[in-house]
């Protein structure tokens, strides 16, 4: 894990610690992507399969942490939240996963762009959650400027 990585998952575990029980970790970050690591077990249902609520989490959390390194290589400080999410589960999640969401170069720019001239700006950022994938999150993050 590099520093940006390292640095990035302590600022999620401290302030948002359900990332930690749900074992957030940042298993790879660069300019337009991020993959997160998550074991089964602390995320697991009633049928021994990923449970729905930390699959959920786990993908909201990975697009917040991308929106976020976005912003903090801008040198951008910003108030960051979620405006709108929906998932769909195609499978269910039998073992160990991964989040991966990548932000093209071109929405990442515009999205940096609009927050410099606006003081408010939203990046649109799909979330697949393990292989296949088995679930998908569409997410819309907005950050205004702090």
């Amino acid at each position: 894990m590099n520093d940006a990585a390292a640095a990035l998952e302590q600022r999620i575990h401290a302030g948002i610690p359900l990332s930690r029980s749900v074992q957030f970790h940042i298993a790879e970050l660069d300019g337009q992507s991020i993959r997160v690591a998550a074991p089964l077990a602390p995320n697991i249902n009633v049928h021994g399969t990923g449970f729905a609520g930390s699959l959920y989490a786990l993908g909201i959390l990975t697009a917040w942490a991308m929106a976020a390194h976005l912003l903090q290589r801008a040198g951008l400080e910003a108030e960051l939240v979620v405006a709108s999410a929906t998932i769909r589960y195609r499978e269910p999640v039998t073992s160990d996963f991964e989040c991966l969401c990548r932000a093209p170069a071109t929405d990442a720019m515009a999205f940096i762009d609009r927050l410099r001239e606006n003081g408010r700006s939203r990046i649109p950022l799909q979330v697949e959650i393990g292989t296949g994938p088995a679930a998908i999150i569409e997410a819309l993050m907005h950050a205004r400027a702090a």
